[in-house]
């Protein structure tokens, strides 16, 4: 066999993988038969170990351990998702954002969440729930510079999900991170000799220091198909809750919705926990509820 070099994969499509190596070469891949066979794809974001034949053709040889991997996108070894929601137009929606912390908190990925668009409105109001609940979040205006030198600083040396509906501002926050960001799009995507990526895939590139993942359907999170989270498990998902888990009178048993003696919506109804939150962790308590039931009945 040739000697294996060691790179990341920045990018996948139909069936090649694109591993970028420390001396930024790109190597068109494809990956070993055994992947498949043992039911397990190279992702976006792997590290992986890579053969390149005399003619050219590179191919995956060898995953090398992940801290973490998400299964829609497809991207692995994450260390910040970043959300974006817009303080208007359109309007936050908390439970998308709340779904993307908890995605995030049970992967092991630290979640951010900013908001944009303060040069029209205030965050000052959503920034508190996320502020409340122990995880970095503020707001940012690509039009007015407020606080993009706070988001750079977060990206640095660091591998980051970027996610957000449609209109929030992605596409503007990243022109504002870095102008020549659409030319070093362009460049990537002709190396790769696919075109420019379009919104099917995941691509990871390079911005202020570390990497971002261009991440396209991110927005919508299947609690049955994609992300099943058992309903005990849930609340460990939100940080808040953690201090006062162990206080219910119930114990174990609590489900923290509207349970007597519950510390955590004690701790809501105090002002502790932020009642936005709590009310996102009921909603998806009652969809992880019906999904149990729904595989006891199969």
């Amino acid at each position: 066999m040739a000697d294996l070099s060691v790179g990341r994969i920045i990018n996948s499509n139909g069936g090649f993988y694109y591993v970028e190596t420390a001396g930024s070469v790109i190597t068109e891949c494809r990956a070993r038969g055994i992947f498949r066979k043992n039911g397990i794809s190279p992702l976006v974001g792997d590290e992986v170990r890579f053969s390149v034949t005399p003619t050219g053709e590179g191919s995956v040889e060898e995953i090398l351990p992940r801290k973490n991997f998400f299964n829609r996108p497809p991207c692995a070894n994450i260390d910040m998702l970043i959300c974006v929601s817009s303080v208007a137009d359109p309007a936050p929606n908390q439970l998308v954002n709340d779904r993307m912390t908890v995605c995030a908190e049970r992967r092991g990925v630290v979640p951010v969440m900013l908001f944009s668009k303060t040069d029209i409105k205030t965050a000052e109001y959503y920034v508190g729930i996320y502020e409340k609940a122990g995880m970095i979040s503020f707001g940012f205006s690509a039009e007015t510079g407020e606080n993009i030198d706070r988001i750079r600083t977060l990206l640095k040396d660091r591998v980051c999900v970027l996610t957000g509906n449609s209109g929030v501002g992605k596409s503007s926050l990243l022109n504002a991170l870095d102008p020549s960001l659409s030319l070093a799009t362009a460049g990537i995507s002709d190396k790769l000799g696919r075109g420019r990526h379009t919104t099917r895939t995941v691509t990871l590139y390079k911005l202020c220091g570390g990497l971002v993942a261009d991440t396209p359907g991110f927005s919508v999170l299947d609690f049955e198909n994609d992300e099943h989270i058992p309903p005990d498990e849930l609340a460990y998902l939100f940080p808040e809750f953690l201090p006062y888990l162990g206080d219910c009178r119930f114990g174990s048993s609590c489900a923290h919705v509207k349970d007597k003696g519950c510390a955590v919506t004690e701790a809501v109804q105090n002002g502790l926990i932020a009642r936005e939150r709590w009310e996102s962790y009921t909603a998806m308590y009652a969809e992880a509820t019906e999904v149990e039931n729904r595989k006891w009945d199969r």
